[in-house]
């Protein structure tokens, strides 16, 4: 189990690119379309301007069970560990058992 700190801060990580997630889409369009360069360094300094934590690259998959950050099966949204277990106990239909 992950400690609730780290699961609260990947939470907040979420919930501030949600709120610039326009915000940075529309400034990168604008990059794209503007010819001048001293209009982009503008744009790139609003960019800059932007909280570290609202970029969308610092997010992180975590377990949805346990928080653990790494080893997440995508289409599960669980860890290796847990997704075994609940092979095993029969609670994901469809999913082969296997033993390693």
């Amino acid at each position: 189990m992950a400690r609730k700190g780290l699961i609260q801060r990947e939470k907040k990580r979420q919930k501030l690119e949600q709120k610039y997630h326009l915000i940075r889409r529309s400034s990168k369009t604008e990059i794209s379309k503007v010819q001048s360069l001293t209009d982009k360094w503008e744009i790139y300094r609003k960019l800059q301007s932007l909280p570290r934590n609202s970029a969308p690259t610092r997010l992180h998959r975590r377990c949805f069970a346990t928080g653990r950050p790494r080893a997440n099966y995508r289409d599960f949204g669980l860890s290796g560990h847990i997704l075994r277990e609940m092979v095993h106990a029969c609670l994901l239909p469809g999913a082969t058992r296997s033993s390693w």
